[in-house]
């Protein structure tokens, strides 16, 4: 039987949770697994919690929500309250250690809880555009559901025409890619 892996995303509009879902989907259909991303739209775009499902498996996916996820990734402190009723005793949660107060807010009943500064990395390191492919990479290492290759043939799709005009936006976004999967990898 084959493995479906089960993801939530969220964070504030702008900060490019549905922009991760998508690449991160399409990468996937790439490779030839199944792939269903479904966004939460609604008054995110005005400043509220965006929430992205996305589910990639090896066998068709029956059902397109899910009432918990094997990772729960919150990037604002309201996107950690908002994801609570998707994080189950198997669920790893991954958050922006960025955030400060929230530590009171995080899930209890995680199987795992890893914090990771994005946000941080974003600013210090490379740019703060490319926090959310910061994200992407730690979603990649800590699922496993897609290789590195394949995610930055996704990334080249989505923004291949800005990389031909800045060609140190594509080395920017791959190091981006990296650095997430390496933040992960300490968090676990």
């Amino acid at each position: 039987m084959g493995r479906t892996v089960k993801i939530c995303l969220a964070g504030e509009g702008g900060q490019g949770v549905q922009s991760v879902a998508q690449i991160l989907a399409q990468a996937a259909y790439d490779e030839g697994k199944e792939a269903l991303y479904i966004p939460n739209f609604g008054v995110e775009q005005r400043g509220g919690v965006s929430v992205a499902f996305l589910q990639v498996g090896d066998e068709p996916i029956g059902a397109p929500k899910f009432n918990t996820g094997d990772i729960v990734v919150a990037l604002s402190d309201r996107a950690v309250h908002r994801t609570q009723q998707y994080v189950g005793e198997k669920t790893v949660f991954v958050y922006d250690s960025s955030i400060e107060g929230i530590d009171d807010a995080l899930p209890k009943k995680a199987a795992k809880v890893l914090g990771i500064p994005a946000l941080d990395v974003a600013k210090k390191e490379l740019n703060p555009r490319v926090f959310n492919v910061i994200i992407m990479g730690a979603v990649i290492r800590a699922t496993e559901i897609i290789s590195e290759d394949d995610a930055k043939k996704a990334i080249e799709n989505k923004l291949g025409y800005k990389f031909e005009k800045n060609p140190e936006l594509r080395e920017m976004n791959f190091k981006a890619l990296q650095r997430g999967g390496e933040l992960v990898a300490q968090a676990l």
